[in-house]
């Protein structure tokens, strides 16, 4: 069964926004709307005025099987100025703020890597909201797919760089290229403990996790797919003793879900193309990105650098500094 998610962004004309998130494989729906009014179901003539304090924006519905949020929000960068406050493109007005609004939790993670991803883009502050949704009211019906309805409206957004998703999505999980293996097969290439901690969810001992002191250089892989998954740059030792790191080589890699076992609140992560347990993630990172994914050692194959154009990962030798 699918598992649909739901995000906000309010990145200016919500005409625009709509037909462009309308396009991505794995958006299930988009509906235009206004987002955080004071105003409680507001007119689309009322927004205009201002009188609201609402931005336009949209609601997107999509599966994360086949899209991360990682890769919508940094889509949703590549289509506005974060660096603008009161203005995208030819309009102005409070309306056309922009800001990318989550009703989970867990989706603050995602989000603020992909802030800091995008923050080291621009010499001046990127000042889009990421927060809380307070309020979402659908636009009148009028409002819906407008672009579609009224084709000689003109539109200003680049449609082009919907052709990185698709290379992205591609090069990082094509289920093709890392195939999961029969449940047999699972059983026979993995160890006691890499199948209790990927299929059943357990942990590695603490200070026993292979990995947890290795600062060589290479790429981290899935124990199953092989599909790539952390590079050595983004590795730091935590005395937690569990490998850490800072972020992964590309969101679209990972899943996340809420974890509330141990009686307490945490953020799982797993391989998008095995869906093994890796870890979980932490706001207690290092700088830039303040994040801690601590994974289980078992969970990861490391593959030194200089092996890696020889095994078919030279692709990705470039993200390893």
């Amino acid at each position: 069964m699918s598992d649909l998610k739901v995000i906000y962004f309010a990145g200016g004309n919500f005409w625009e926004t709509q037909a462009y998130f309308s396009e991505i494989r794995g958006v299930m729906q988009v509906k235009a709307g206004y987002l955080n009014s004071k105003v409680p179901y507001p007119t689309y003539e009322q927004v205009c005025f201002g009188a609201t304090g609402a931005s336009f924006g949209v609601e997107i519905i999509y599966d994360q099987e086949q899209i991360s949020l990682f890769s919508l929000a940094t889509q949703f960068f590549k289509i506005i100025d974060p660096t603008s406050y009161l203005k995208q493109g030819r309009y102005e007005g409070e309306q056309y703020r922009t800001g990318i609004y989550y009703v989970n939790q867990a989706d603050m993670i995602a989000l603020l890597d992909v802030l800091s991803q995008e923050q080291q883009k621009y010499a001046s502050t990127i000042v889009t909201a990421v927060a809380p949704l307070v309020a979402f009211y659908a636009a009148e019906e009028t409002q819906q797919h407008y672009l579609k309805s009224h084709p000689q409206v003109e539109c200003q957004l680049d449609y082009t760089s919907l052709n990185d998703l698709n290379l992205e999505v591609q090069k990082f999980i094509s289920p093709k290229r890392f195939k999961m293996p029969s449940r047999k097969e699972l059983r026979e290439m993995l160890s006691p403990t890499e199948y209790a901690v990927t299929q059943l969810s357990q942990s590695d001992l603490k200070h026993e996790s292979r990995y947890s002191e290795t600062l060589q250089k290479g790429l981290y892989v899935d124990v199953i797919t092989a599909a790539p998954l952390f590079s050595s740059s983004d590795k730091f030792i935590h005395p937690c003793g569990y490998p850490c790191f800072c972020k992964p080589l590309n969101d679209c890699v990972l899943s996340r879900r809420t974890d509330y076992s141990l009686n307490r609140y945490r953020i799982e992560v797993r391989s998008k193309t095995s869906n093994a347990h890796l870890g979980h993630v932490y706001t207690d990172g290092p700088e830039p990105y303040g994040l801690r994914y601590t994974i289980n050692g078992s969970a990861l194959r490391f593959i030194n650098y200089e092996r890696l154009d020889y095994l078919g990962y030279g692709e990705f030798m470039r993200l390893i500094h």
